[in-house]
């Protein structure tokens, strides 16, 4: 029998930002495809984020994966391409060390959809 982390994770994956000439003389920023990995990515649907949602905050999301996600990490779930940008560390919502299970939980805010260019 699996746990309900388990079942409701779904394929991730990392994102990381290289520097490259943009062709004139200066740099661009370009994300490529890192590791992938998996999570369990819910909505945040408590009343404090209902209300910076409505004040103009993206989306709140909270993770929880055992990669080890840092604050300002992308990543991009498979299914649908979402983006989304890690807004705290995840090893801040980590288990004990006797704890049975080794995952921790970070937030996210959506980020956007590559637009493949």
């Amino acid at each position: 029998m699996s746990r309900l982390y388990e079942r409701m994770a779904v394929a991730c994956t990392r994102l990381v930002a290289k520097t490259e000439p943009d062709g004139e003389g200066g740099f661009k920023t370009v994300l490529t495809v890192g590791d992938g990995f998996t999570a369990a990515i819910v909505r945040d649907s408590s009343t404090a984020s209902r209300i910076a949602e409505h004040d103009g905050v993206r989306n709140v999301y909270t993770v929880t994966t055992a990669e080890p996600l840092r604050y300002g990490d992308l990543f991009q779930r498979a299914f649908d391409g979402q983006v989304f940008r890690c807004t705290s560390n995840a090893d801040d919502g980590a288990a004990p060390c006797c704890a049975s299970f080794g995952f921790g939980q970070c937030s996210a805010e959506e980020w956007g959809v590559p637009d493949g260019d």
